[in-house]
């Protein structure tokens, strides 16, 4: 029986996020402070007042996000939580894997925020406005869910994105393509196909441009193997050889998050809770839906910080 951390992905951030951590924590405003010094800018202010169409861009809600989770994993450890000795695992939904390896010591906290920077601008710049497309695939198995995808690639690039678990995944790819995919799902009997409001193909080979940017930010920053284990989205599968973890990061960008995989290895390893630790709730919903022996908590607030410690410390 062992614990995990988990950090969300894109999608999680909302106005006023990590704001009440920073009024209660020094720790946590601390953080905020590095994040916005590494950036040039003050990000901590588009996080905390908006608006929301600038905190969504997605250069500034990956190292939004990134930050919130590190505020809170600042505060446990000033309060005397080991990540080495209570943790035996960490993974990140996407950018979130970046925060689990800030979190376990692959980088630092201003390499990191400078990391998600580039990515996001790197993602956004990858494809034209209104080439790429993604969807949303609800009530299909993943395998029916490939085959439409491979039918639909005759029109262009068509791939999943990310396997969320609980018959939820996620499509990405040409906008022509993820179209066709969609209107197939749903003649398979999907409950819902739809196209979602995202302004790239995130996860689909039309990334490419974005993982060779990727691939030289990471050649030169200085990286760390983790105190624990990383999960890596694109193997499901625990990795600690900091040169493997960058080179699964490049891969990460045109591949697939494999989040239902990543839940169900934890199942099968003795992991019993998963702490999600940042923005939201998205993957402590997505853990009850997948595996219902694993407990999903959620810590964002404050309360949620004494509560996990009362736990965690025990």
């Amino acid at each position: 029986m062992s614990i995990a951390f988990t950090f969300p992905g894109q999608g999680s951030q909302a106005v006023g996020m990590g704001k009440e951590l920073a009024e209660a924590f020094p720790e946590a405003a601390a953080v905020f402070a590095d994040v916005d010094d590494a950036l040039g800018e003050r990000l901590s202010d588009v996080m905390w007042n908006g608006p929301e169409e600038t905190l969504t861009l997605t250069a500034n809600a990956q190292p939004a996000l990134m930050a919130v989770s590190m505020a809170i994993i600042r505060v446990l450890e000033t309060k005397g939580l080991d990540l080495r000795s209570k943790v035996s695992f960490v993974a990140g939904h996407s950018l979130g894997e970046y925060s689990a390896l800030c979190a376990a010591g692959t980088f630092s906290l201003p390499d990191t925020a400078r990391l998600l920077r580039i990515r996001g601008n790197a993602m956004q710049a990858a494809v034209p406005v209104g080439k790429g497309a993604m969807a949303a695939i609800i009530g299909l198995e993943h395998d029916d869910v490939e085959a439409v995808c491979r039918e639909a690639s005759s029109l262009g690039a068509c791939q999943i994105a990310n396997d969320n678990g609980g018959g939820q995944l996620v499509i990405s790819g040409e906008k022509q393509a993820v179209e066709k995919a969609a209107a197939l799902a749903s003649e398979k009997g999907a409950k819902r196909a739809l196209m979602l409001p995202v302004s790239a193909p995130f996860h689909s080979a039309l990334m490419a441009p974005a993982a060779e940017a990727m691939r030289e930010a990471l050649s030169s920053v200085e990286k760390r193997d983790p105190v624990v284990p990383v999960v890596a989205n694109v193997l499901a599968a625990p990795v600690n050889d900091a040169g493997e973890i960058a080179r699964l990061l490049v891969e990460q960008v045109t591949g697939q998050v494999r989040w239902r995989e990543t839940v169900e290895w934890f199942a099968a390893n003795d992991v019993t809770t998963l702490y999600e630790i940042g923005s939201g709730k998205v993957l402590t919903g997505l853990a009850r839906r997948i595996d219902k022996t694993v407990n999903g908590i959620a810590v964002n607030t404050p309360a949620d910080i004494d509560a996990a410690l009362a736990a965690l410390l025990a």
